[in-house]
This record gives structure tokens, sequence and C-alpha cells, in this order.
């Protein structure tokens, strides 16, 4: 089998434009196509496609990835034009009532979430400058350009413990995580980019900053909105990245909840391990996801390239009971989120840490360490 027909099944992410724009053309209930395929069709069809464990030899040279590179690199293009069309053709589309629009760009959001960011991540975690620029790209369409500092500057380096905003703790909810994390991870993410300035004896002003290539590329793409389609473009790009932001951190929520590092003392943690992320091996949603799901070996190597991330087994790091899809529908519902959740957090306890008994400094939201 050559490389391309290998890749061939993560690039299932392109069959969901065709159907935004069946939306945008017909209108009625087909604008609820996007979310009714990412959340329930996938979620159907893993649940009868079953697990993939299999794992690719991880030392396989880029020049053999060429095929799943690919998608990552034509996905900011192929989004570009497909908001920014939308945005151009539905402010003038008078087949489609105001609700046909909402809806319609909340199904966009949910792939530029779910897609969108996703590809991001796979793309700021290269050293390829083009790559990067990509993910900047895709991330200033939905507003939220300081993820990439605040992902590889805080939470890889922080996960598992109080100073990572991102790491759900015990018993929070998604709808109370939700805001604190909104709030904390753009603090974070400026803090930390201002401390690595401040070592090389720079204010955070300096040009240097990412964030002013953040704003830049959040400006200009609010600007063509304007261009486009008016205040009304305007506000269906909101709409959408408000949409994605909102995808992005579900899974946030779900990837980390209520795992901890061990504290050492002096305010030194152990080194990350899979243990201290939630894996999921279903099949096709980790298709339409690049391997996300298969996160305990991306935050144990972080540098390695989706392809290439390893399944690891439950007697090395805490199994999901569903894929992404299913999960993060129960995230919205904290009771039955914690029924499902809890009580594996206290078996993974029990699992890796069964000489902690005290789990309450764990469980909240300490106080963070000075930097």
């Amino acid at each position: 089998m050559t490389s391309m027909m290998r890749a061939l099944p993560f690039w299932l992410s392109l069959g969901l434009i065709p159907l935004a724009v069946i939306g945008a053309a017909q209108g009625g209930w087909t604008v609820f196509l996007l979310p009714l395929c990412t959340w329930y069709l996938f979620s159907i069809i893993d649940a009868f496609a079953g697990l993939d464990q299999r794992n690719v030899d991880p030392q396989t040279p880029d020049a053999q990835l060429w095929w799943y590179r690919v998608v990552t690199l034509i996905w900011f293009p192929l989004q570009f034009a497909l908001v920014f069309g939308l945005i151009w053709y539905v402010t003038r589309a008078e087949h489609l009532a105001t609700w046909e629009k909402i809806a319609l760009f909340f199904g966009v959001g949910v792939i530029t979430g779910t897609v969108g960011i996703n590809y991001s991540h796979e793309l700021m975690h290269q050293r390829n400058r083009v790559e990067r620029w990509l993910g900047d790209l895709l991330l200033a369409m939905v507003f939220y350009g300081h993820f990439r500092s605040e992902h590889l500057l805080v939470h890889h380096r922080y996960v598992g413990t109080p100073r990572d905003p991102v790491t759900a703790r015990y018993n929070e909810g998604f709808h109370r995580f939700y805001p604190r994390v909104l709030r904390e991870c753009w603090h974070s993410a400026f803090k930390a980019e201002k401390a690595m300035l401040a070592r090389k004896g720079l204010p955070w002003w300096h040009r240097s900053n990412p964030f002013w290539r953040y704003w830049a590329l959040q400006a200009g793409m609010a600007a063509l909105a304007l261009i486009l389609g008016g205040w009304a473009g305007l506000g269906l790009l909101l709409l959408q990245a408000g949409v994605a932001v909102w995808q992005l951190e579900l899974v946030n929520y779900v990837e980390h909840y209520g795992l901890t590092r061990r504290h050492l003392g002096g305010g030194k943690y152990e080194h990350v391990q899979p243990r201290h992320s939630w894996n999921a091996a279903h099949k096709v949603s980790n298709w339409l996801l690049i391997n996300l799901q298969r996160h305990s070996d991306h935050h144990y190597k972080p540098d390695r390239r989706f392809p290439l991330l390893q399944n690891h087994p439950e007697t090395e790091a805490p199994q999901l009971p569903h894929g992404y899809p299913v999960m993060t529908m129960f995230a919205m519902i904290p009771p039955l989120w914690r029924r499902v959740m809890n009580p594996k957090v206290r078996e993974w306890r029990r699992q890796y840490y069964p000489d902690i008994e005290d789990w309450q400094p764990y469980n909240r939201a300490a106080t963070p360490l000075p930097r």
C-alpha cells in the first residue's frame, strides 16, 4: 500500500466543506448538516468501526509522511476560501432567513474549531516556518492567536499542575471551566511571552513579541469580513470564531480532566508521562481529528507528527469510554459527565498513585507558583 493510500482516511475533513456549500445554497434543514455530521454521524460510525490500536514506527522519516502533511498544509487556503466566500455570499443571499445564516455559521464554527484549530495545533508544533505561519493564520480566523503561546509555553510545560489553566480540575464542571480558561489562558500566554522577552532584556512591547502578529492578523481578518459583508459579515465571522473556541475548550476540558502530576516539593513536579492525558483509540474520530485523541503520546513526545503518535494501552494511559465527539457532548451536561468520568479518575488515582491519600491540594486550582 502506498503512503498516499495509507494517509487517505485522514483526508475525511475535506468532505465537510461541500456540506457548508450545500447549506448556503439550499437553506432549510441543510444548514444543520455540519454539526449533525461532525457530532452525531461520526459518533455513530465510531461505535461500529471500533478501535485502532496499531502503531506506526515512530522513527519513520518525514519524507514518507508527505501525504499526511499535505492535508494540514492545504487546509488554511480551503478554510479561508470557505469562510470568506460564505460571508460574501450569505450576506447577499435573499433566499436565506436570518436564522438560517446564523445556523450555517454556527456549523462553520464547528469545523473551524474541530478541524481548523486542530490542524493549527499540529502546525504550531513543527519547526518549519511555513507550517507555523499557517497555524497562526488559522488561529487568526477564530481570533485566538494567543493559543499558540499558551499551548507551547504554558500548557505543555505545566500540564497536570495548578499552573496550567487548561487542566480541568476534578469535579470542575465545563460551565465553570470555560469562563476560567478564557480569562486565564490569555493572561498566562501574555505573561509567558513577556517573561521570555525580559530574559533577553527586552520590554513586552518589543516588535518580536508574537502578540503583535496575532493582533495584526486578527485585525486583517476582521477588516476583510467588513469589506466583504459589512457589519453582518463581521458578525458572522465572530459567531463562527466563538463556536470554534468553544469546541476547542470542550476538547481541552476532556483531555486532562482530573489528571495530575505528582508534586515533588519545591514547586517541582514529575516529568509528563502518558498517564497524564486521557487516551482514545476510536478509529474514525481519530481520522477526522488527525490522531488528536492519542493525546497521551502527544504530551509524552510533543515533537511527533500526528501519523507517528503511538496508542498507549490501559496499563500506561487512562482510556476514554468514547471518542471526543461523544465525550464533548457529555461534558456539556455536568451531572452526566461526573457520573461517567469521576469513577474513572478515582480508579486512575488508585492505579498510578496508591500512596497519595490527601487529594484536596490536587483537586483545586492552587495559587500559581511564582515564575
